[in-house]
């Protein structure tokens, strides 16, 4: 190990460790754990409507934010965004529009993603990759969904939180990275993300009710995939009434050589209805919503998703007072799930069954204490049940004669509790300093599995352990931001961030090599056993952003944002040394080649890179109208202190587009650029990926009330590997005991060439 390294990982945790000094626990009091029963959001712009502030009868303090900000045209809803995306430390935002304009070409929700800095998706099924971002993906991000946290219910993850809507129920998108305020949340290392669908819209008293819809159908050629998205919304002065909704259908796509990728249709549906109101500077909103989806196949996976159901209510509170802003929110979510095989890709008998509840609520303060400082003070609920069980397969001695219990009864509770100072020294200095503190819960009931014969000795020892788990997360961060004139800004920042494992990581149990290879989000065709022993991971994270911009931030800016973070205990894999596993593969722990088994182990891992992210309008025009020039690169390398790489790191990678608008005519030709993915896990056999390069066009164009979109993604057919797709698990066989099993040593390839268009009308 290199003396920098060591030197860069102590400086990193010092410089984090000391903001969290145990003698400052004292000043973190747990908050009266109530639920209540509201949510909302501001809704950004509502065509064709316009959007107030809610009537109030107190005075608002300095520096706190009202309730629902007004919005008027697209120009000055554009401008606010803008300024937003400036006014939040250690975070990014796509506009609003991202989540429409994704649904041309993609239902994957995850895929918005990639169009934030240090941003990629695993691949998965078509609408449930898990999103990536500075290198930290899956559970080490946390996704809220209008304030709901959604826990893995699946061995494999297939129902992940983003794929509970579709891109065009997206009506915001932001991610706090990994040195974002305490008061964001806990229980995460990396970023987390925020979304919102169908924020609150409320019109000018004289307009009365106001009706607002928008309807569109699209089909894109690649997969034969078509569907429809609607978002309806009546409103008035205090009541805003909104439905958000969406169903595809695809099959198979094709890759750039022609080759069909197996296990790579679906379809899903997702609706919502929310109800919000507001009465003198209160805001209430109330949500009930559900998904629904019949099938999905996933090409790196041994099983498919045969049937998942979500149902969920949430609501939220948002108050302004004299004193500052009270904001409460609590949800309910529950999901059934079940794999299973889709023919004639996959055949098989073997199904997975799942069942899932999250229950929780957050509670937040912000006090204005003077016209310079804001106090926020909350407290959080999270709670999970999980149970997780594979019936028999009549007729088979290896999944017979019982019901194999994977999870039993797993429950994981956390509480947190913050406290936060937000100081504006002067027009040129900010700084937001917290604390924070969360206590995590878990433990889980007895197991078995098909048969005592290959499996009682596992659940045996299993059960016979203290399975029940305490986990004490004492967290901070700290965000200085210097602005010394209208064309720069600086933030430094530095945080401690702890995660628990998940229920899987720590409670899967059997060594069998079918049940092992049942287990795993990674795609890698590698078969894992949790770990009782596992501790949670800590990282030590610093950033630095530097940018520059026009006074008027609209012609061109430019950020760059330097990263490193030192993990202990970072949760990774060691072989499984297990005679069992051995019994199954005897080269288990040397194996260079070839699908291994693994178990989830503590190792301290270092994490850094850099994003560049840059605009710049090159004319605006009466005639010719306005062309702008954007750009993203990222660079992130990971790799555990006894040197070996982290599985799953997005190598150096670039996005360029150029865009055009003139009138309700818009155009854009993107310029996608992935180097070759050389660095990877060999613990796992992970393989490596060349490099490529795609282009993308796309066309729009508004008639009034009608709007018609034309897309080509990979315009020329390219046949490239998604460096984060895993491994195919299904095109490529080899003759076994089993008849035939997945072949070693072949990547999932991208999706070729797809024409797409889709016709929307408002009225």
């Amino acid at each position: 190990m290199s003396n920098t390294s060591i030197s860069l990982r102590r400086s990193i945790r010092i410089a984090t460790t000391v903001l969290v000094p145990p003698a400052l626990l004292a000043t973190v009091a747990l908050l009266p754990p109530f639920a209540t029963s509201a949510l909302a959001q501001a809704r950004e712009k509502l065509p064709p409507v316009t959007v107030e502030a809610p009537h109030q009868h107190k005075r608002k303090p300095r520096g706190v934010a009202t309730a629902a900000p007004a919005a008027a045209t697209p120009e000055r809803g554009r401008a606010a965004a803008d300024e937003r995306r400036n006014s939040v430390p250690a975070s990014a935002e796509l506009p609003p529009e991202a989540g429409f304009n994704r649904g041309l070409s993609s239902s994957d929700s995850a895929s918005l993603v990639t169009d934030l800095p240090g941003g990629a998706a695993w691949g998965a099924g078509g609408v449930s990759s898990l999103p990536a971002i500075n290198g930290f993906g899956a559970d080490r991000l946390q996704v809220a969904i209008n304030s709901m946290l959604i826990s893995p219910a699946c061995p494999n993850e297939m129902n992940p939180p983003l794929s509970f809507v579709n891109p065009a129920m997206i009506a915001k998108m932001r991610a706090y990275l990994g040195v974002g305020p305490v008061s964001v949340g806990g229980d995460y290392i990396g970023s987390r993300i925020d979304v919102t669908t169908a924020p609150p819209a409320f019109v000018p008293e004289q307009a009365g009710w106001v009706t607002s819809t928008q309807l569109s159908g699209f089909f894109r050629s690649n997969g034969n995939a078509y569907g429809v998205d609607a978002n309806a919304t009546v409103a008035n002065r205090d009541t805003s009434i909104t439905y958000t909704g969406g169903w595809v259908r695809a099959g198979n796509y094709k890759a750039g050589d022609g080759s069909t990728i197996k296990s790579t249709r679906y379809e899903t549906q997702n609706h919502a209805i929310s109800v919000s109101k507001q009465s003198f500077g209160n805001l209430f909103t109330f949500q009930i919503g559900g998904q629904f989806i019949p099938y999905q196949g996933y090409v790196n996976q041994y099983m498919d998703m045969v049937y998942n159901r979500g149902l969920y209510a949430n609501g939220r509170y948002e108050g302004v007072f004299d004193w500052g802003k009270f904001e409460a929110s609590a949800f309910v979510h529950q999901i059934r799930h079940t794999m299973g095989f889709i023919a004639p890709d996959k055949v098989s008998d073997m199904p997975m069954d799942t069942k899932s509840l999250d229950i929780g609520y957050a509670l937040k303060a912000t006090v204005a204490l003077s016209g310079h400082d804001l106090l926020r003070v909350g407290n959080e609920l999270a709670l999970n049940r999980l149970d997780d069980w594979w019936n028999p397969v009549a007729g088979s001695m290896m999944m017979s004669p019982n019901a194999f219990i994977n999870i039993n009864g797993g429950t994981r509770d956390r509480v947190g509790t913050f406290v936060e100072w937000e100081r504006h020294w002067d027009r040129q200095w900010t700084s937001i300093v917290g604390l924070r503190n969360d206590v995590v819960w878990m433990n889980t009931g007895n197991v078995q599995g098909y048969n005592a014969m290959s499996y009682g000795a596992d659940a045996a020892a299993f059960n016979a352990l203290d399975r029940a788990r305490t986990d004490v997360h004492v967290d901070g961060s700290a965000l200085i931001r210097y602005e010394p004139d209208d064309v720069s800004q600086y933030e430094f920042g530095f945080a401690r961030k702890t995660r628990s494992p998940n229920l899987y990581e720590r409670y899967a149990w059997s060594t069998n090599a079918m049940a092992m290879k049942m287990i795993g989000w990674f795609g890698d065709g590698n078969g894992y056993v949790g770990n009782v022993d596992l501790k949670s991971e800590k990282a030590h994270t610093v950033s630095f952003t530097a940018g520059w911009h026009d006074p008027a931030q609209r012609i061109w800016d430019v950020k760059v944002t330097p990263y490193a973070s030192y993990v202990q205990d970072y949760i990774d894999v060691d072989r499984c040394a297990t005679a069992s596993c051995l019994a199954s593969n005897p080269a288990n722990l040397t194996a260079s080649t070839g699908f291994v088994y693994l178990q989830f182990a503590n190792h301290d891992a270092t994490l850094y890179g850099v994003n560049v992210e840059g605009r710049l309008t090159v004319w605006d025009d009466p005639v010719y109208g306005q062309g702008q020039v954007r750009g993203l690169i990222g660079y992130v390398r990971g790799r555990r202190t006894d040197g070996v790489d982290l599985y799953h790191m997005m190598p150096v990678n670039a996005k360029l587009a150029l865009d055009h608008r003139l009138g309700g005519w818009t155009n854009s030709v993107e310029l996608q650029l992935v180097g070759s993915k050389d660095q990877v896990s060999q613990v796992r056999n992970e393989l490596t990926t060349p490099e490529y390069a795609l282009v993308n066009l796309r066309t729009g164009y508004q008639w009034q009330h009608v709007r018609l979109d034309l897309g080509i993604d990979n315009l020329f057919n390219q046949n490239y590997y998604l460096p984060l797709g895993g491994a195919d698990l299904v095109d490529y066989k080899v003759v076994s005991m089993m008849g035939s099993s997945a072949a070693y040593g072949y990547n999932v390839k991208g999706p070729g060439r797809s024409f797409n268009a889709r016709l929307g009308v408002s009225f």
